[in-house]
């Protein structure tokens, strides 16, 4: 964190340090990411400030999403994991800065989103923010503008069955569709603030879980919580029957209100809670 809180206090003004001063020669290729990363994050500052909108006696609004448009050479240079980081560095950096922004009035927007787009228009090095402020589905993960500690999340459970058919033998005129035998592995119990939604069974080693959409499909789906990524984590069984997650989303993937580093593997064990958002999740073993 003192790579962020330092380009924060840059961002802030509260510093004119050269951010790698006292960095050797090595370190230089950092550079780029690190002035890449404030550039966006003052412009994205200064839309927020400049949108955000406090009634008299009212809750203070801000924008629920920001698209950036890249250059379409920036579009390239930034993929992959450089892509990743940059877009986590950005979250960070804004989740905690908004709510400051709000200062010691109730911030109504709980959690927004950051978009990258490309713009063909822009030269290298070029970007520009467009804030969107209507709050039909976009199809985007939000960040919550939350406390460093989060609480744990609750249970929640959605059911489902998988059906796999196999190429079906020609018998004369006759065709024949032969089903392999599904068998249940164990199941997963969903709750959602306190209440049991429901209980889904699973019939494969791996599985994803998140919100899921259109395009991307998931095995335990998650609905109606913007907070809680498309595939928000993988479980694994493995063949010595021990349970393995792996956090994916942008939000805290916790279990027993621990939180897990994300794009590592962790073992559950079957009485923790799986806390996803405001979904808790509880193995049960076959």
């Amino acid at each position: 964190m003192g790579l962020i809180e330092s380009i924060r206090r840059w961002i802030d003004g509260e510093t004119t340090d050269d951010l790698l001063e006292k960095a050797d020669e090595s370190a230089r290729p950092r550079r780029v990411w690190e002035e890449f990363l404030v550039k966006i994050a003052r412009e994205v500052e200064a839309v927020m400030q400049r949108e955000m909108i406090t009634p008299p006696g009212g809750v203070t609004f801000i924008p629920r999403e920001y698209i950036v448009y890249l250059s379409n050479q920036d579009d390239k240079d930034w993929q992959g994991d450089k892509r990743r980081a940059l877009e986590q560095g950005l979250f960070h950096v804004l989740s905690e800065r908004a709510r400051e922004l709000a200062g010691s009035m109730q911030l109504q927007t709980k959690s927004f989103a950051i978009e990258l787009r490309v713009d063909g228009t822009l030269n290298k090095g070029e970007f520009r923010v467009q804030p969107v402020w209507d709050e039909t589905e976009s199809g985007h993960t939000m960040v919550t503008i939350r406390p460093a500690s989060a609480p744990s999340a609750a249970p929640i459970i959605a059911e489902s069955e998988t059906d796999i058919t196999s190429p079906p033998e020609a018998q004369g005129d006759e065709i024949t569709v032969v089903r392999p035998r599904v068998v249940d592995l164990y199941s997963i119990e969903l709750w959602r603030e306190g209440v049991r939604q429901s209980v889904i069974k699973i019939t494969k080693p791996e599985i994803t879980i998140g919100r899921g959409s259109r395009s991307v499909a998931v095995d335990v789906p998650l609905k109606g919580d913007p907070e809680i990524s498309r595939v928000h984590a993988t479980l694994t069984l493995d063949d010595q029957g021990r349970y393995w997650l792996m956090p994916k989303g942008r939000n805290p993937t916790l279990i027993s209100g621990r939180e897990l580093p994300r794009e590592q593997r962790t073992m559950v064990s079957p009485d923790e809670k799986i806390g996803i958002c405001s979904y808790t999740l509880r193995i049960q073993p076959k």
